[in-house]
């Protein structure tokens, strides 16, 4: 654990790191045995560029007809593609400037001061950008297109990375009996104090922050009047149905109703009335402790995997140890709404979109104005969601608008192998969402999420993450990263153990995103086309460098053009650093994808916002650098002997610290 003083480093891929331990118990079919048998029957789906894998000896890309083979010149992307790879930078297509906007520890609040990497403090960071950049939203300012709001996400901290000497590097060597002599690393981790902990604390949480454009670059505004940071310890508000209840009082708060913090905020979104929503997602290994035997929530919190016992916090913060405050863990796993344009505001946490592990919360207004968001539980074997406001959504008065995420219907998806999807609502009362299962109320419902959905037989998905809707189309593109842990084998999708991903298209019924029913189709099946066993569905026009796997957050742009960068295409699984890659969803060019903008070696690509004049794209790198140690070109590993003769270069490269990204054209105009 990261609280171990003293341990030895047996690596694992970063994927299988990062796919979660898989939790839900169900024996309902996984997305693997529904495709399976979608296509099975299908063969090749209409329009779609996908492709039946007959078998493992037969190239995927040899079985498309030569009549698809028109994708690149019916593609709605133009730039000049980048170059797969991996190294210490990053890149971008040509004829466009990729700049560093924002770094770790850069000034939000003017007032902060000058980042010093070899002294940091609580009070500095809760002033300075966070760690871990994952969302990018923009909120224009007064309607301009060159001033507005940048609100940002801080979705974990790397302490190897952050703190200088925390962990050492030595070469133990061993003899055996026959003279052999072994070497192997020993990793030796400082243990946490209270001083670190509560700068990690500050380091998580949000950032908003004013920037503005002149001579055609962004730059931050630090004195902005809106200028915030949102950590571990902001208070908030519990909104909603299950604000207040007792599985949500603690001794600290017994009316159920406050909460300090937010943590491990991954994707989100921006609503229609211009609020910025952060979504909790993997908030298990920030407890610690154990119930007692027999414990009320004990299943609950099996579910969740908590306590996983990742940070220390619980050591020196008693409300994140289970043991001595049960009921903490219930008030996270929430969505959180922020009103940007009130520093003064209180977070709340609305409690209506349910309790998981929330990847984001993209929305839409449907056509009788009702808003829907929706969101993927990013965990293998979990679901896709969706939540319809009871409400409308008023764009002439903003205020109107404030709670409408309190009152509303939450679904869950199940896919059919015939092409149908059925949204489930997640009500009480509802089928087997009654006492006599546990669901007392509603909030019994939105706090055990995970259970309610398992007892709908919803269908458990190969980690759902981002999704975006098109407004365009009736459309929204699921994003799924990867499931290595699924074994079934299927003739017609050789697709177990999951290692790439792939993309589901929901088609609501008739374009109406409020639909309790649509179809699904497969966009693509991510992974190398060029190896037969792998599967992958990308066109035939896909180049060697416009392959990708594990997509994670994705962006829609007004011309409805989708983009999808990824979390784990990294060099041990693929060979190639994270991206941004443009994906072709309509017509001949449907599933071509082209590479458009590449991390530094072990960074993670994140947060896609393009403005809506499509003149900026803003992106997000998270812990560049991490794992580098496996590439011999980067010469920066993560674990150092002594990081504190790294720092004298800090400002001067951009894989040192994780950052938001600014890129447009050179020139001027849109972008893509």
């Amino acid at each position: 654990m990261r609280d171990q003083q003293t341990r030895t480093i047996f690596r694992t891929s970063k994927l299988e790191e990062a796919e979660g331990p898989g939790l839900n118990p169900t024996k309902t079919p996984t997305m693997g045995e529904i495709i399976a048998a979608r296509f099975s029957r299908r063969g090749f789906l209409k329009g779609s560029m996908a492709v039946t894998a007959i078998s493992a000896t037969v190239s995927p890309i040899a079985l498309l007809s030569a009549t698809d083979a028109q994708a690149s010149s019916a593609s709605a992307f133009s730039f000049p593609e980048v170059t797969a790879g991996v190294d210490a930078d990053h890149h971008v297509a040509q004829g466009y400037d990729a700049d560093v906007l924002l770094r770790w520890g850069d000034k939000v609040l003017a007032d902060a001061p000058e980042f010093d990497p070899l002294n940091q403090s609580e009070a500095a960071q809760e002033r300075q950008f966070g760690y871990n950049n994952d969302f990018v939203g923009f909120i224009p300012l007064d309607g301009a297109d060159n001033r507005g709001l940048l609100v940002v996400n801080h979705e974990y901290t790397n302490e190897h990375l952050m703190f200088p000497g925390i962990v050492t590097v030595r070469e133990v060597e061993e003899t055996a009996e026959d003279g052999t002599v072994t070497k192997t690393k020993e990793i030796a981790v400082t243990e946490a104090d209270e001083t670190r902990v509560n700068i990690e604390m500050a380091a998580h949480g949000g950032t908003i922050i004013e920037i503005r454009r002149a001579d055609g670059k962004w730059q931050p505004v630090p004195d902005g009047a809106m200028n915030r940071r949102i950590t571990a310890k902001t208070p908030m508000e519990l909104t909603g149905p299950a604000a207040g209840h007792a599985r949500l009082q603690t001794v600290a708060d017994p009316t159920g109703r406050t909460v300090l913090g937010t943590v491990n905020n991954c994707a989100g979104g921006v609503t229609p009335w211009g609020t910025y929503i952060m979504a909790e997602e993997n908030i298990h290994g920030y407890f610690m402790g154990g119930l007692p035997e027999g414990h009320p929530e004990a299943a609950n919190y099996e579910r969740l995997g908590i306590p996983e016992s990742t940070y220390a916090w619980g050591r020196f913060h008693d409300r994140f140890d289970v043991s001595k405050d049960p009921n903490e863990a219930n008030r996270f796993g929430w969505i959180v709404e922020v009103d940007v344009m009130d520093p003064a505001s209180t977070p709340r946490k609305r409690t209506a979109l349910g309790r998981f592990k929330h990847e984001g919360a993209e929305s839409v207004v449907a056509k009788d104005g009702r808003v829907i968001f929706y969101l993927g539980d990013d965990e293998r074997f979990d679901y896709v969601y969706k939540f319809v406001t009871a409400g409308a959504y008023n764009p002439d008065d903003r205020a109107a608008n404030m709670d409408l995420l309190d009152d509303g219907t939450l679904y869950v998806a199940r896919f059919h192998d015939d092409g149908r999807v059925e949204w489930l609502p997640l009500v009480h009362g509802t089928g087997p969402l009654t006492a006599a299962n546990g669901f007392s109320s509603q909030a019994d419902v939105l706090i055990e999420t995970r259970r309610a959905a398992d007892l709908l037989e919803a269908t458990p998905m190969d980690r759902p993450e981002d999704i975006q809707p098109n407004p365009l189309t009736g459309r929204a593109y699921v994003m799924l990263t990867n499931n290595t842990k699924r074994k079934e084998a299927n003739a017609a999708n050789p697709r177990v153990e999951n290692a790439f991903g792939h993309i589901i298209e929901i088609i609501e019924r008739d374009g109406d995103f409020t639909a309790t029913e649509g179809t699904w189709e497969i966009l693509v099946k991510c992974g190398d086309p060029s190896i037969a066993e792998v599967g992958a569905t990308f066109s035939t026009e896909t180049t060697v460098n416009g392959w990708f796997g594990m997509p994670d957050n994705a962006a829609v742009d007004s011309d409805g053009r989708l983009w999808v960068s990824t979390d784990g295409n990294s060099m041990e699984d693929t060979g190639r650093a994270d991206g941004l890659w443009a994906v072709d969803t309509e017509g001949a060019a449907r599933g071509t994808s082209r590479l458009f903008y590449r991390v530094p070696v072990g960074g993670e690509m994140c947060g896609p916002c393009i403005t809506e004049d499509m003149t900026t794209f803003f992106v997000a790198v998270q812990h560049p650098g991490d794992g580098g140690e496996d590439w011999e070109g980067h010469g920066r590993p993560s674990y150092y002997e002594d990081l504190s003769t790294r720092w004298p270069d800090f400002d001067d490269a951009m894989p040192v610290r994780p950052a938001v990204v600014a890129i447009t054209r050179q020139g001027g105009g849109r972008i893509g």
